[in-house]
């Protein structure tokens, strides 16, 4: 390949900084990502600490972290990669598919998250996803984890109920839901309805049926029985 052509290639490149207290696990995400054209890694670190000051160093675009390491985990350490100046975005790739360790992941500032067992080519696909500025999550976590970074910060109490009142609406196949008042909130059906434009914007979903999915994966609301 020629010199400018490598040149151009690394100006345009995504820079990936890749994180994984296992060196073997490192070496075969390093070859896999620089086999691609646009994808280049810059940097590896063995824990969170090293992380933080690779993130630092090399100002990567994205950050593909593990969660479990010695020396900081990925939980701790992807807050302070994020709050960096031009910080990375960060891709968890991680073994856990416990919601639980979803939510924390996003709710500590990741924007996707991919397990392990993914095909190579989604790994690829993940890693330019997040680079773009979108987020990703593994297909197998399902719509129940569409949003766990917007948790982050909600308040409980009032809002609960108005997000359950609000999938149902949403939910509702007629307008009966929508034809007066909803005594249990003691608010309009226009109030529910900026109540779930609110949630909608907040939860960073785009329809309806979005919005759906999410109260029933949170089991904010219950399918009836036909």
């Amino acid at each position: 390949m020629c010199e400018e052509c490598v040149d151009e290639r690394r100006e345009r490149a995504i820079r990936v900084l890749i994180v994984d207290d296992h060196a073997v696990v490192r070496a075969g995400l390093r070859r896999l990502l620089d086999a691609e054209d646009d994808i280049e890694t810059v940097a590896e670190a063995g824990d969170g600490e090293r992380a933080v000051f690779e993130a630092m160093a090399g100002r990567p675009d994205v950050a593909l972290i593990d969660l479990h390491m010695p020396r900081g985990s990925g939980l701790d350490a992807i807050p302070k990669i994020v709050e960096l100046v031009a910080g990375p975005r960060v891709l968890v790739l991680s073994m856990h598919d416990d919601p639980r360790y979803v939510r924390a992941a996003f709710e500590a500032g990741a924007t996707g998250y991919i397990l392990k067992e993914a095909a190579a080519g989604d790994l690829v696909h993940a890693v330019r996803e997040v680079a773009g500025g979108g987020s990703y999550l593994h297909p197998q976590l399902g719509a129940r984890m569409l949003a766990a970074k917007a948790e982050r910060g909600q308040s409980g109490g009032r809002e609960r109920p108005v997000r359950a009142r609000a999938g149902s609406l949403a939910a509702a196949r007629s307008g009966a839901h929508e034809q007066g008042d909803l005594p249990d909130l003691y608010i309009s059906v226009r109030t529910a309805k900026t109540h779930r434009a609110h949630i909608m914007r907040k939860l960073r979903l785009s329809t309806r049926a979005d919005l759906v999915q999410y109260a029933l994966a949170m089991r904010l609301v219950e399918t009836e029985e036909p």
